[in-house]
């Protein structure tokens, strides 16, 4: 069965990295719940925005995929770019949207983490003071719905770059933020902590560039399987930006496919690359 997981919060989430920055994640054992199938998966994997991209689940799952490379792990996008936690609230759309999903992917999957990302929404205002107390309400809620008590959440830390410049110099109250989550996750049971000390963004200033959110995902593995915070950067995570793998036949007509989609090759040289594929 899929072990899949669920992820929720807001931009930083769902993917803001430039596609262009990394190289791609094709692996046909790594799936995302899309029009309620599982499919292979390609970034964006939240499209909540036309402006989504890379984000850190993938890296995360192509970790999880060269631990258990038998097996299969799905990503179920939920996230929204913009989202409060006020917007998170169970009786709000978000929540609702994000239970049905789950809801449907237990159907053919085990649902084994949820990853959270969220908290620049709420960095002004003293939004801070009552964070944990609304986080506390929604993780409650969703564990119970679902009955998820004992599977890890794994919630990332806000960047270090915030409160500076573009769109990120409004969240001034990010280190507190941080405070909650960090508190969050020190008092919450099956609870881990994943620092972002020492990524960079986007030059808006308040999205993680793609290299960024590659090495992120792979912290955000390693918390899920130590079981443990991680609070400083992790030695050799580089090798979350590394694809070195041979495509199977199935990720080579997708990857194919996707060149003629997009121009890159004709159709005559599309027959030819999957005449090689079929014949190999």
């Amino acid at each position: 069965m899929i072990k899949s997981f669920l992820m929720l919060g807001q931009s930083n989430m769902a993917g803001r990295g430039f596609l262009h920055e990394v190289e791609p994640i094709y692996n046909e054992k790594i799936k995302m719940l899309r029009n309620g199938q599982w499919q292979m998966m390609t970034e964006p994997i939240n499209y909540d925005r036309p402006v989504s991209g890379v984000g850190l689940a993938a890296s995360f799952a192509d970790a999880w995929s060269k631990m258990h490379p038998d097996e299969e792990v799905g990503l179920i996008p939920c996230a929204e770019g913009g989202s409060s936690l006020d917007d998170w609230h169970p009786e709000g759309i978000l929540f609702q949207h994000a239970l049905s999903e789950a809801r449907f992917a237990l159907r053919s999957s085990q649902i084994s983490g949820i990853l959270w990302h969220q908290g620049e929404s709420d960095t002004y205002r003293s939004l801070h003071e009552t964070y944990y107390e609304k986080l506390t309400v929604i993780i409650g809620t969703l564990r119970n719905e679902l009955k998820l008590d004992k599977v890890p959440l794994i919630i990332g830390g806000l960047g270090d770059f915030l409160g500076k410049t573009g769109f990120g110099q409004h969240a001034t109250e990010f280190r507190q933020v941080n405070e909650q989550l960090q508190r969050f996750a020190n008092e919450q049971p099956n609870c881990y902590f994943v620092t972002a000390a020492g990524l960079t963004a986007n030059p808006d200033g308040i999205h993680f560039d793609a290299i960024s959110l590659r090495k992120f995902g792979y912290r955000y593995f390693d918390a899920f399987s130590k079981r443990d915070h991680v609070l400083k950067p992790i030695p050799g995570e580089e090798q979350s930006l590394k694809v070195e793998r041979d495509y199977s036949k199935t990720e080579q007509i997708y990857l194919h496919s996707m060149n003629l989609a997009s121009g890159k090759i004709t159709y005559t040289e599309f027959e030819a690359q999957m005449a090689k594929v079929m014949n190999s």
